[in-house]
């Protein structure tokens, strides 16, 4: 082991001092080591911690290491951790869910990849969902990937207040969540939807696994089409 951290000392000797003590001690505020290394986002220290038994879930009153990891945009630990059976749906003490804390954080990919993993896009504390911490941070990107998801323009928090409420008259989110309001899904997308919530946390899984074309695959699964290549001037010119 001691061969992988040889060109980060720091890290590894901190690691192995943990693991080789007590690898969930707690520190003043209550977090855990995995809390730490996940917030920093030392992928390396993560690895380690979780090889010598950290606890993915433990039980905290603040924020869970998949929390900590979306708190500071490190979406490399926030796969990690789902793929170690991090809840997804955990509540932590201000925010909400970990899909709340990457929105209210502006951390696009966080969200994505807790998303493609099933996390429950409509989620509340409070009645107040990760779209409505998209609305009041004004980012566009954010509001567009949940609604693909999703996203619920209509849902409306304790002050019975919705998502575009939040935003500034006329700005790009205001125009984006009115579009929203005002269009409704496409047959496509409500199709998508439908699937991916039957579905739930296998539906990255599956769907790859589908008897169906590349290009319905890669729409079920939010990726982009495929590259189609069209045949250049000069092909055309030698036929």
């Amino acid at each position: 082991m001691k061969h992988v951290y040889r060109d980060r000392p720091s890290v590894f000797n901190c690691c192995w001092a943990l693991v080789h003590r007590q690898v969930d001690a707690r520190n003043i505020d209550g977090s855990t080591p995995l809390c730490d290394a996940c917030a920093a986002g030392s992928l390396e220290c993560v690895k380690l911690l979780l090889e010598y038994g950290a606890t993915v879930n433990p039980p905290l009153f603040t924020f869970s290491p998949l929390h900590e990891a979306c708190m500071g945009g490190n979406s490399d630990c926030v796969q990690l951790m789902i793929d170690q059976g991090a809840f997804m749906e955990a509540h932590d003490c201000h925010y909400g869910t970990p899909l709340h804390v990457a929105c209210a954080r502006q951390h696009y990919n966080c969200a994505k990849v807790l998303l493609n993993a099933g996390a429950n896009v409509n989620a509340a504390k409070l009645h107040e969902t990760a779209l409505h911490h998209a609305a009041k941070t004004n980012n566009v990107d954010l509001v567009e990937l949940l609604v693909e998801f999703g996203g619920d323009v209509y849902a409306r928090d304790t002050l019975n207040k919705k998502p575009i409420q939040y935003t500034s008259v006329g700005s790009p989110c205001y125009l984006c969540l009115e579009f929203y309001e005002n269009t409704p899904l496409n047959l496509q997308q409500i199709s998508r939807l439908a699937l991916r919530k039957a579905l739930g946390t296998r539906a990255c899984e599956v769907v790859f696994k589908l008897e169906l074309p590349n290009r319905i695959i890669r729409f079920l699964s939010h990726m982009p089409p495929p590259v189609i290549e069209l045949p250049s001037l000069s092909d055309n010119q030698d036929v």
